[in-house]
């Protein structure tokens, strides 16, 4: 049961409402994970196998809370350290999304990425704990699975796909009603066994404001690429953002370097 704490505001932050030109990509949305708060669904067929350390699988339970695991559905809504667990975890943004009454529930099914069979969960446009329709932050992000079996038997890319985020913790994790501060969430992947390599989270999981629209390590615009093969993950492969959220980007530096000038000058 949640229980709710008292607030921690981030202070200093600056939450954009508009949404960046990011890499979500369509598809991948056959089922829903109906609105819910800390749901799973059951297992679930990705329609490859993938080779994860060594263990072969095929199936996996899709989690509302920013992850997937292999091993149980996970309802835990508090992100803990992916370099400390014996779940086995692959997490783009672990942490308390609620989609009971605002935002859009979590959908996930087959389809291709790059010409390649894929199996991706979107969790775009999702609310944070407690769902309210006051709520005006929302996140939008993606995980894909994609089956590299042309290369070897079992091989797969892990890929983090990411819009706008706009929250990073719920109020039962001593977050803010805005959905900031608190223990704020956490990125990247775990097999469970604590042993060297067999873990990573992202520079900025745990640090508040860091993974924010205009944060420190700011995900928007952003894809993480984690090539997988013989069971060994690689590290991650950042993809520049596209074209039109640079646009955008450096729109936001024009205006910034006009009411600088028009400072100095006056």
């Amino acid at each position: 049961m949640k229980f709710k704490n008292a607030a921690v505001l981030a202070a200093g932050l600056f939450i954009s409402g508009a949404a960046f030109a990011g890499p979500v990509v369509s598809g991948f949305n056959s089922n829903t994970l109906a609105g819910n708060d800390d749901g799973s669904t059951g297992l679930v067929n990705i329609g490859f196998t993938v080779n994860f350390f060594g263990n072969e699988y095929s199936r996996l339970y899709v989690n509302n809370n920013g992850n997937v695991t292999f091993d149980y559905a996970l309802g835990i809504y508090t992100p803990f350290e992916l370099t400390n667990t014996n779940r086995v975890i692959i997490a783009p943004f672990f942490a308390d999304v609620d989609t009971r009454y605002a935002g859009s529930p979590v959908t996930y099914g087959v389809g291709e990425y790059n010409g390649q069979s894929a199996f991706g969960v979107n969790w775009v446009n999702v609310d944070y704990y407690a769902s309210s329709s006051s709520h005006t932050a929302r996140n939008s992000f993606q995980l894909i699975l994609v089956d590299r079996s042309d290369i070897d038997s079992g091989d797969f890319d892990i890929v983090f796909n990411y819009d706008s985020i706009q929250w990073e913790t719920g109020t039962a994790s001593n977050g803010s009603p805005a959905g900031l501060g608190g223990y704020s969430a956490r990125v990247g992947w775990s097999n469970g066994t604590g042993g060297e390599g067999s873990f990573f989270e992202l520079a900025g999981s745990a640090v508040n404001g860091a993974f924010l629209n205009g944060g420190s390590n700011a995900l928007a615009g952003k894809t993480y690429t984690f090539e997988v093969r013989n069971g060994i993950v690689s590290p991650p492969i950042p993809t520049i953002p596209e074209p039109e959220t640079w646009a955008m980007l450096l729109a936001g530096l024009g205006i910034v370097g006009a009411i600088s000038k028009r400072r100095r000058q006056g």
